[in-house]
This record gives C-alpha cells, structure tokens and sequence, in this order.
C-alpha cells in the first residue's frame, strides 16, 4: 500500500527517515544539519500560544507540533522577559562586540605569555652576567697569587 507524502503519519514519517523541517523536500536529506533560526515574532507568537494553554497535554502538543523543545520556551521566556522583543532577535552587534572581545583575550593571553618569557629571559641574562662577574673575579685573583715559597 502506498501512502503519499501528506497522508503518511508520523510515525511513517520517522521511520523511513525522512523527517526534517517542512521547507526540505520529502526523502532528500542535506549533506550538513541546518540550524533552525526563529524570528523575534515567531517567538512572541509561540510564548504567548504556550502560556494560554491550559488543558493539559496541550502544551506538549504545541511543542510537538511546532517541533521544539521545552528548553526553547524556557530560554525564549527568558530572553523575553531580559528585553522584550528586542531581546529576543539575535543581536549581531552583540555577536560582533563577542568576537572582538574574544580576540581581545586571545590578544592579552599572548601579551602575558610573552612578557613571562621576557621577564625569563631577562633573569637568565641577569644570571649569566652574575656569573661572568664571578668568573672575571676568579681570573683576576688567581693572577695576583704570591708564588709559593719553595724549600
């Protein structure tokens, strides 16, 4: 019996692998997983459709639908309640400051790292000029040595 791809049920759906988003065509797969992205709208949308239900096992259903996670709302909710809508969207200019000051530690680490190597080096300099003073010192007090007396 053949089922055509909008009669088929989940179930057939999951089990002969075509399950994934609904813009991808039914039975192709992507040679790399996509990350969903949301809109800061569809995240309202869905937060305020989540916190009107009350049946229970409604909630669950919203979710399987939609296809997401509890942890969504979770961190929709409170992304939400941190800045609104503005808070919601994805802050590229947050994500750039991110960048640059990731590079910004990247930078100073390096920074660190090279004045302790400096600061190595400048103590083994200090050390072997200690040491050629010392030398220097031997040489001359051995120059200056009265001759043993001979009997």
């Amino acid at each position: 019996m053949s089922t055509t791809p909008a009669t088929r049920t989940p179930q057939q759906i999951v089990h002969d692998g075509t399950v994934g988003s609904a813009n991808q065509n039914e039975g192709t797969r992507a040679d790399r997983p996509r990350r969903r992205t949301f809109t800061p709208e569809y995240k309202q949308a869905i937060l305020a459709e989540y916190d009107a239900l009350t049946e229970p096992g409604a909630r669950g259903a919203l979710l399987r639908r939609e296809g997401l996670y509890s942890s969504h709302i979770a961190e929709w909710r409170r992304a939400s309640e941190a800045g609104a809508l503005d808070g919601l969207a994805k802050n590229t200019s947050r994500t750039r400051k991110s960048g640059e000051r990731a590079e910004l530690e990247r930078l100073r680490r390096k920074v660190e790292a090279l004045e302790a190597e400096l600061a190595r080096k400048d103590a083994a300099l200090d050390l072997a000029g200690k040491a050629h003073a010392l030398l220097e010192t031997l040489s001359e007090s051995a120059d200056t040595k009265p001759p043993s007396k001979r009997r």
